[in-house]
């Protein structure tokens, strides 16, 4: 198709998206809805969100999948629904147990929002979640994204979705391209409209679902399987394209005590590891616990357990864990929380951070890590 005219006395700003006529016409679309949802009838991936419709099943799927792969949502989901199978038991239960059953995800703020609207649901709504998307935006911590998951999927409301994903696949079956300032903004506008035009009316929330699925299988960031889309003979692009640069990773040290000792009680040995609570004025997952941060980053190798790369938003940390004895814990530690000791079949059901959950484990700290024990006095590269 010819390209859009362009204001020859007044040109464009560089950084102002560079918008191309729409190639996807109005007599396309029925074409191009029944394409992609014939490819997702037979290429959808089988995951336990999409075997019910049950509102209160996709809300919470769609709140653990923000920011968090999906192989790594799957067994959390199901341990998660076992435990709060409604609305009504998630309201009930206390924070701590929620965000404990939610360590190892990340970004604790939408279990503590995911928590609190539904104790708003719960006392204000008579445990009913809102059936609309402009409805289920008034509750704590759900978006628009949310919102219109939840309603094209549970309830059939035609209203797009719009994620990384789906933006990816409309810019680029578009051939729209954008750079840095305003640019980014017009085009998420002008995203969000295609969408909307784009949605099929039957089948929305399968539709929603199918771009999201194109956009995490075949559509990808780097390298996209052209040669199997369902969208490759009406996409300008077909292939990778002009994005907004990603923020630089940074890369930090720290350094994490792991002390350990041994209990009798009733006759019996157990041992026990000391965990420190983050304080509730920190921005970052307050109230988690966690190991005694060291002050100093540098370990001696015979007292190195293990070195643990670990990411949390934008920085690589490299993590060393050292065995620490009781006696020098205080001198040793950076002065932070509430200090426990928590007898070890406890810790896995504290509200513990991800790199501290992973450490117990790599430690055989955790119930379910305890058998096949191996030394802990042998470093580990864990990544």
């Amino acid at each position: 198709m010819p390209k859009s005219r362009q204001n020859r006395s007044a040109p464009a700003p560089k950084e102002l998206i560079r918008f191309k006529k729409s190639l996807v016409s109005v007599r396309d679309w029925t074409r191009l809805r029944a394409d992609l949802l014939a490819w997702y009838d037979l290429n959808l991936r089988d995951l336990p969100w999409r075997r019910t419709n049950d509102p209160y099943a996709i809300w919470v799927s769609e709140i653990m999948l923000q920011q968090t792969r999906v192989a790594v949502v799957v067994e959390r989901y199901k341990v998660f629904l076992q435990r709060f199978p409604t609305v009504a038991s998630l309201a009930l239960a206390d924070e701590s147990e929620v965000l404990a059953l939610w360590s190892g995800l990340g970004y604790y703020r939408r279990a503590r929002m995911l928590h609190k609207a539904a104790q708003f649901v719960a006392n204000q709504r008579g445990g009913k979640l809102p059936a609309t998307a402009a409805e289920l935006r008034t509750l704590p911590g759900i978006g628009p994204y949310t919102a219109a998951a939840i309603a094209s999927i549970a309830h059939g409301e035609a209203v797009a979705v719009v994620d990384g994903n789906v933006e990816r696949v409309l810019s680029r079956l578009e051939g729209w391209e954008f750079g840095n300032g305003t640019g980014q903004s017009a085009l998420k506008r002008r995203i969000e409209g295609l969408a909307d035009k784009l949605v099929d009316p039957a089948r929305p929330g399968d539709f929603n679902q199918a771009l999201m699925e194109l956009g995490a299988t075949v559509c990808l960031p780097r390298n996209p399987q052209c040669l199997v889309c369902p969208l490759a003979g009406n996409c300008k692009t077909r292939g990778e394209h002009k994005t907004a640069p990603r923020p630089r990773m940074q890369s930090r040290e720290v350094a994490h005590a792991l002390v350990v000792r041994t209990r009798r009680r009733s006759g019996r040995s157990s041992r026990e590891v000391l965990l420190e609570q983050r304080p509730a004025s920190l921005s970052v997952m307050p109230g988690l616990w966690e190991l005694p941060t060291l002050k100093d980053t540098a370990v001696p190798e015979e007292e190195l357990l293990m070195t643990v790369r670990h990411a949390i938003m934008q920085v690589n940390y490299s993590v060393r864990i050292r065995n620490v004895a009781e006696v020098d814990v205080d001198a040793m530690a950076v002065p932070g929380g509430e200090r426990r000791w928590v007898p070890q079949d406890q810790a896995a059901g504290m509200a513990l951070t991800g790199l501290t959950r992973k450490v117990l484990t790599r430690a055989h700290l955790l119930p379910a890590a305890a058998r096949g024990a191996a030394s802990l006095h042998a470093p580990v590269e864990v990544v």
